[in-house]
This record gives C-alpha cells, sequence and structure tokens, in this order.
C-alpha cells in the first residue's frame, strides 16, 4: 500500500472560521475525513499533519524521506516565501503536489508567486476543498 504524507501550513487550522468568502466554511477537519474516505478508495495510507510552524514542517518533509510514497501539501503562506520548506522539498526528492483551496493567482500579488512550485511535480488551486480531492488523484496517478 503507497503511502502519503498529507501536510496542512500556517492558519488551515482556522479553516471553517477563517475568511469563509475565500476559504469555505468546510474545517481541517471535515476536509481530512473526506480526504480519508477517498485514500481508502484509491487504496493509500494517508497521515495527516498541520502546523503553524516552520521547522515542524520542514521535520515532517524530512522524516517523509524513506517512510512515504509522495507527500500532498497546502503550505499557506510559506508558499511564498519558505525558502527553507523548498529546500526540503528538493532534499527529499519525493513526488510531491501542491494544493490551494483559493486561486492564489487571482488575489494579492504577493500571493502569485510560489517558491514551492519548481520543485513539486504539480500544482492545483482554486477549486476549494476539492483542490485537495484532485491533488490525491493526481499523485497517486503520477505515483
Amino acid at each position: 500500500m503507497k503511502k502519503v504524507l498529507l501536510i496542512n501550513g500556517p492558519n488551515l487550522n482556522m479553516l471553517g472560521v477563517r475568511e469563509p468568502g475565500v476559504y469555505g466554511t468546510l474545517s481541517l477537519e471535515a476536509i481530512i475525513q473526506s480526504l480519508n474516505k477517498l485514500a481508502e478508495s484509491l487504496s493509500i495510507e494517508l497521515a495527516c499533519f498541520q502546523s503553524n510552524h516552520e521547522g515542524e514542517i520542514i521535520d515532517q518533509i524530512h522524516a517523509a524521506f524513506g517512510t512515504k510514497d509522495g507527500i500532498l501539501m497546502n503550505p499557506g503562506a510559506f508558499t511564498h516565501y519558505s525558502y527553507a520548506i523548498r529546500d526540503a522539498l528538493s532534499a527529499v526528492q519525493l513526488p510531491t503536489v501542491e494544493v490551494h483551496i483559493s486561486n492564489i493567482h487571482k488575489r494579492e500579488e504577493f500571493r502569485h508567486h510560489s517558491v514551492t512550485a519548481p520543485v513539486v511535480i504539480g500544482q492545483i488551486c482554486g477549486f476549494g476543498a476539492q483542490s485537495y480531492e484532485l491533488g490525491l488523484r493526481a499523485l497517486v496517478s503520477h505515483m
């Protein structure tokens, strides 16, 4: 059975409360519950992690080396400036799909650039919570 690590970055623990007009009304727990059902149907073991701390996210990426087959990641705001997370993804060389609930390219200028995008196999954004499901399907197809 293939193993995938789902990583959610800063403020994603506040989904359902934080700017529902942008991020929707589903909680992170609800998204994970739905994603777990999809993972089961795809015969994927899904491990889930969320942190507001860059170093903890890097530690999880490092720990995935040799133990996971791929990473599904919503880096949150770290998307736009965390070269440390980018370098961790590059170091472990695991297939990774970057997902975003909102269309980052239609938002504020600073959100248009992803420093992590060059080291992932693809980016899915703008489909709400469904971005996660599309991302998991894409990752599994690639693996």
